[in-house]
């Protein structure tokens, strides 16, 4: 394989937050040769493309928590480059649905939380079922939290904007180039990857599904693994859409860092409703059928998959029911709206959840980082990610400083 020019640093992964990265590093760093190697003919086509598009509140995160500190900043930073760049976006506010008396206190719990991550009191409120019905008519329950900072925005436009910042630096995207490979030399890292090998100084890993595997390959053993869980998604049919105003959540298992079969307007106009979160069985299992054999028996050996599934098999059991049965689907969307019906529900395309997995079987739900010698991996960035890709970009080259500052 030919050799080609050597860059200061490379980033692995083009979705949005190895976009962010690399867009912050040519931004302080305008003197280095700055490439991003994806293994996709085209940038942000997993995690970044597959979501709903809500810019997150920080309304969940615990406090003191990476996520908590980035969330805040990130979707005031999110708001501002999207004015910025004519990129379409709306502040409508969600409510938070309490269906039962027994979550009724933890509305109480997620609002203390909220204001402790630093929203402010005014945008938080609890509701009755009155004001329920003004923002939402047709959705009912015992009370609600209103969070009015959470919005929509499209974030594949977001990525693209990224990506055409950091072109006009001279920052160069090889896609459709996967690494295979890599050799640690003394003063540089060498990566093999499907057409050339890239010399590098340094290396920031933010290959997302495939961040634990980038890691592996220098040696550096983080302690999880991701595993792939596919977020399977209906959309309302046009004539149903009227049934969801905004954003309508559940009240979220605090012992899960999912939230729950939720209804979302996108900024396309699209009603959402999903997603449910079943074990794939690849990296890239966004079909039920999709199955790589390779990576089953990286999750049979992890000795964490197993304890995760001891743990959590009931509730995994249910979302893989669900997963069959439109009808329960539909059931469950209408604890939050009950007029919903399975009629109304019509295929939409899923996402795959990059979880990191602990040796003992717990979900990570924290951002979540490792060092090596002239390298940074990004482990672990769950939901708020792509609300908060550009203050993470900022935290990760907090993270790298050193080694980029040696460049």
């Amino acid at each position: 394989m030919k050799h080609t020019p050597e860059y200061d640093v490379v980033v692995v992964g083009a979705g949005i937050i190895g976009l962010a990265t690399a867009r912050e590093i040519s931004k302080r760093y305008s003197g280095l040769k700055i490439g991003i190697v994806e293994k996709e003919p085209k940038i942000a086509g997993h995690q970044t493309s597959h979501n709903s598009g809500v810019m997150h509140s920080g309304i969940y995160y615990q406090p003191g928590s990476i996520k908590a500190e980035l969330s805040i900043a990130g979707r005031s930073g999110m708001v501002q480059f999207c004015e910025e760049n004519g990129i379409p976006y709306e502040i409508c506010g969600k409510v938070i649905v309490a269906t039962n008396e027994e979550e009724l206190p933890r509305l109480e719990q997620l609002l203390d939380r909220g204001r402790q991550n630093g929203i402010p009191h005014s945008d938080l409120e609890i509701i009755g079922p009155e004001r329920l019905r003004e923002l939402e008519p047709h959705s009912t329950g015992l009370g609600a939290l209103y969070v009015q900072t959470t919005g929509i925005v499209d974030y594949s436009r977001v990525a693209q904007a990224m990506a055409d910042q950091f072109r006009e630096r001279n920052g160069n995207i090889l896609t459709d180039t996967q690494v295979i490979g890599i050799r640690q030399q003394a003063d540089r890292i060498d990566l093999l990857t499907t057409h050339d090998t890239l010399g590098t100084r340094y290396l920031i890993n933010c290959a997302g599904l495939y961040s634990d595997k980038i890691a592996s390959m220098m040696g550096v053993e983080t302690g999880v693994r991701i595993i792939p869980f596919r977020g399977e998604y209906y959309s309302l049919r046009e004539e149903a859409s009227y049934l969801v105003n905004n954003l309508i959540y559940p009240v979220p298992d605090p012992a899960l860092p999912f939230l729950g079969v939720h209804l979302t307007r996108t900024i396309h106009g699209v009603v959402e409703a999903g997603p449910n979160a079943v074990l794939a069985l690849a990296k890239e299992g966004y079909k039920k059928s999709d199955v790589n054999l390779e990576e089953i028996c990286d999750m049979i050996q992890f000795i964490g998959s197993w304890r995760m599934a001891r743990k959590h098999w009931r509730i995994g059991l249910d979302e893989m029911i669900r997963s069959i049965s439109k009808g329960l689907f539909a059931r469950s969307l209408r604890k939050l709206v009950p007029e919903i019906t399975t009629g109304d529900l019509q295929p939409f395309p899923a996402g795959v959840r990059a979880q990191a997995v602990a040796a003992d079987g717990s979900l990570v739900s924290d951002f979540t980082f490792a060092s090596s010698k002239r390298a940074l991996h990004v482990i672990n960035t769950p939901s708020p990610a792509a609300t908060a890709s550009l203050a993470i970009a900022g935290h990760i080259i907090e993270k790298a400083r050193k080694g980029l500052d040696a460049l």
